[in-house]
C-alpha cells in the first residue's frame, strides 16, 4: 500500500525547477506574535529529496564563519517564493563535501550554456519572423 493512493502531494507553484549547486535566495513567511513577515535564507542547495511525501531541499550558508544549513518542503506554505541567483556547475547529486570546505575552495563554477542557447534560439525567431513578412 502505497500514501500516493490516499493524498496527492500539492507541489507548491512559487518554486521554480533547482538542482544541486544552485544558488538560491528562499523567501519565507514567519509570525511573530500577531505580526507576520517575509524572512530571506539565502545560499548553495546542497542535497534534493524526492519522495511520496512530495520531497525536499536543503540549503547550506555560512554565517558568521559558522556553516548553516535549512531543509525546506517543496510542498510547505510557508515558502513564499524561491530566486534562482547562479546555476552552480557540479557533478554530484549531493554536495555533503562542500562542508568540509572553506572559503575559496567552497565555491562553484557557474553553468552558463542554458542561458546562451535561450538567447540564441530567441535570436533566430526573431531574425526567421522578420524575414518571412
Amino acid at each position: 500500500m502505497d500514501v500516493r493512493e490516499f493524498v496527492k502531494p500539492k507541489m507548491n507553484p512559487n518554486i521554480p525547477q533547482i538542482s544541486p549547486g544552485d544558488t538560491v535566495r528562499v523567501s519565507l513567511k514567519t509570525m511573530e506574535g500577531d505580526k507576520e513577515r517575509l524572512q530571506h535564507f539565502q545560499g548553495v542547495v546542497i542535497k534534493m529529496r524526492k519522495g511520496v511525501d512530495g520531497g525536499s531541499f536543503t540549503v547550506r550558508r555560512v554565517s558568521y564563519g559558522i556553516g548553516v544549513e535549512r531543509t525546506f518542503p517543496f510542498q510547505s506554505p510557508s515558502v513564499q517564493n524561491v530566486e534562482v541567483l547562479r546555476h552552480g556547475e557540479v557533478r554530484r547529486a549531493k554536495l555533503y563535501y562542500v562542508r568540509r570546505l572553506s572559503a575559496k575552495r567552497a565555491r562553484l563554477k557557474e553553468r552558463r550554456e542554458k542561458v546562451v542557447e535561450q538567447t540564441m534560439s530567441q535570436e533566430e525567431q526573431q531574425e526567421a519572423t522578420q524575414t518571412s513578412e
